[in-house]
């Protein structure tokens, strides 16, 4: 591990407390919006920051996310633009990592080399690319590590002991836990599941692992902070943007201040906990223990 994303966890490490990855997708619901909340989202707690690359066919997200896609889409967000909103935030933010999430189609059509010199350039950390398994990392996984860029996996409820060496074996940055089975923020999480395939997950890896999908509150983001090393959040995010759309789809005045509050109370969730590794494992131990 090097780069931001491997300082940012030794800080949190340091400070003994679960970080807090925030998910919005880019250009939603227009660029200028969008840019404001991103260059706002470390000062509201927000110490690793996901940005969606908006894709016509998102088939691992939610409604609230393919719609979030969708208006982005239409309000004219390409890659490049994405690309561009990182090296704009980068200018004024040194420090925050920032990991793209998307899918391959697009990356595909910007070009390979193109697209990782350009988002390297710009400042992006990390990747994490849905619809592409490790049987195919000769096409990008394996060119984002040789650019300096982290490949981030996600490991699911099904990726059973068979399948997680072949997932675990290019990872880089952090492990991406996927909380429940199925699509963006449509279920709600198990802590007592995550806490046991946490506990897998670090006797195969010496990754940090970040735990998303399904945790919408302060309540749930401080139970998961307990056993992971980050909580993401990002279908609640994308759906106070859209809570704060007028008739014709634009930004609010109020929408950027809404969505951060949102960010701070979440925030305040998982900094609460303290999250040493002895804390943590007793909390795991506990968790399990109870159910039996």
């Amino acid at each position: 591990m090097s780069g931001r994303i491997a300082r940012r966890f030794a800080e949190l490490k340091a400070a003994g407390r679960a970080g807090l990855v925030t998910y919005l997708t880019c250009g939603d619901p227009d660029a200028e919006t969008f840019a404001r909340l991103l260059g706002e989202l470390p000062t509201s707690g927000a110490d690793l920051i996901e940005i969606g690359m908006p894709f016509s066919d998102p088939m691992a997200d939610g409604p609230s996310i393919q719609a979030a896609g969708q208006r982005a889409l239409k309000a004219g967000m390409t890659l490049k633009d994405v690309l561009v909103t990182v090296g704009r935030f980068r200018a004024h933010d040194a420090e925050t990592p920032i990991v793209l999430m998307g899918y391959y189609n697009p990356i595909f059509i910007y070009g390979i080399e193109h697209f990782l010199a350009d988002a390297k350039a710009a400042g992006v950390d990390g990747i994490i690319v849905v619809d592409l398994p490790p049987e195919h990392d000769a096409e990008l996984c394996l060119p984002a590590l040789a650019a300096g860029i982290n490949f981030i996996r996600l490991a699911t409820p099904t990726s059973d002991n068979k399948r997680l060496p072949s997932l675990l074996n290019q990872s880089t940055g952090f492990i991406y836990y996927v909380s429940v089975a199925g699509v963006t923020g449509t279920k709600t999480v198990d802590i007592g599941s995550i806490a046991g395939a946490v506990m897998s997950l670090r006797q195969q890896s010496h990754l940090p692992i970040a735990v998303g999908f399904g945790i919408r509150t302060p309540e749930q983001a401080a139970a998961v902070s307990r056993v992971a090393d980050a909580v993401v959040v990002g279908s609640v995010l994308v759906d106070e943007v859209a809570a704060h759309l007028d008739t014709n789809g634009a930004a609010r005045p109020d929408l950027v201040s809404s969505v951060l509050a949102r960010v701070r109370a979440i925030s305040e969730g998982v900094r609460k906990n303290l999250n040493d590794v002895s804390t943590r494992n007793a909390a795991v131990n506990k968790i399990l223990n109870s159910k039996g």
